[in-house]
């Protein structure tokens, strides 16, 4: 059997889980795991969407952190990158066809892994693209998802060398003459920790850039003009006052005020319309903040554990003890 999981040293996989692949609607294999907390009696199962670019294995130490509060943990990696189906033969362009395949994609994989084989309620972890699918899908999930927390949501764009609005409109007229399938750049930046937008914590971005070098089958390269444009038409409709209404999930969305990657002023402005949304601001941080220095990373652990129902009956009954 081909290993599905990958571990390195300073980054091992957790133990007690399952993993595997799972089918979409139009043919594509999607890998999967699911990890199982040691606690006699589960909490629920936290669903983990990534960003752009991610896999599986960046999130182990967070499953460690949740499965240890009593949490199951669901993830599966997007189509088109990590250990899933590319979605063409150059494997490092990062591509979709139509956005709403992602959220088709999870629908399937609440249906066939999640509902059968964890343990309810069900909460979303959605992190940056994730956290755009997220609340694309959000009016839909209301039946099956409890709570969401987004960690800086993809709704904008910045620190790039060409402007939002160039970027907006060179991948839309590339898509409309039917080049799509070509990334706006063919540059690859080789990660360099001085000035990376994405993480002020050196070990861990190293721990990150061990296992792309390990594991280079894993990684992905600029996006293409279609996955440009698809992404900016979602983004338009989820920041939408219409469809923020429409979302009754209670939602707290975790937003690094130093995000280099997606404008701290768009995840604020994004809360003003979410009636079912709280903005939880990190100061200092930057954009993955689960891969950020401690400081920042407990505090945005505690927001969430705090958000979570029973998550945190460990550190509850511990105050209620010292009162009495």
């Amino acid at each position: 059997m081909d290993q599905v999981l990958y571990s390195t040293p300073d980054n091992p996989a957790p133990e007690n889980r399952t993993e595997g692949y799972f089918e979409t609607h139009d043919g594509h294999r999607l890998r999967y795991a699911v990890f199982r907390s040691g606690a006699p009696v589960a909490k629920g199962t936290v669903v983990i969407l990534h960003g752009r670019n991610e896999y599986i294995e960046k999130y182990f130490e967070t499953i460690r952190d949740l499965t240890a509060k009593g949490l199951w943990v669901a993830t599966f990696d997007l189509r088109g990158q990590g250990g899933s189906s590319r979605l063409m033969k150059r494997r490092n362009h990062g591509h979709i066809r139509r956005f709403a395949d992602y959220e088709r994609d999870l629908d399937i994989f609440l249906e066939k892994v999640v509902l059968p084989d964890t343990r309810l309620p069900f909460y979303l972890l959605a992190h940056s693209t994730g956290g755009l699918i997220a609340l694309s899908a959000a009016p839909y999930l209301t039946t099956r998802i409890d709570r969401m927390v987004l960690s800086a949501p993809f709704i904008g764009l910045t620190g790039q060398a060409a402007s939002p609005r160039v970027i907006r409109a060179l991948a839309g007229t590339l898509t409309a003459l039917g080049l799509g399938f070509l990334p706006l750049t063919s540059k690859l930046k080789e990660p360099d920790f001085s000035d990376n937008p994405l993480t002020s914590d050196e070990l861990r971005f190293e721990r990150n850039v061990a296992m792309m070098k390990a594991h280079p089958e894993l990684t992905l390269g600029p996006p293409t003009a279609r996955w440009l444009t698809e992404a900016f038409r979602t983004m338009d409709r989820v920041t939408s006052p219409n469809h923020l209404f429409s979302i009754t999930i209670p939602t707290i969305v975790i937003a690094p005020t130093r995000d280099g990657v997606v404008p701290y002023t768009a995840q604020e402005r994004l809360s003003r319309y979410f009636r079912a949304g709280q903005l939880v601001p990190i100061n200092g941080a930057r954009h993955e903040i689960f891969q950020e220095r401690d400081i920042y990373r407990a505090a945005a652990l505690a927001a969430f554990h705090a958000f979570i129902p029973g998550s945190d009956a460990e550190e509850n009954q511990d105050v209620a003890a010292l009162g009495t």
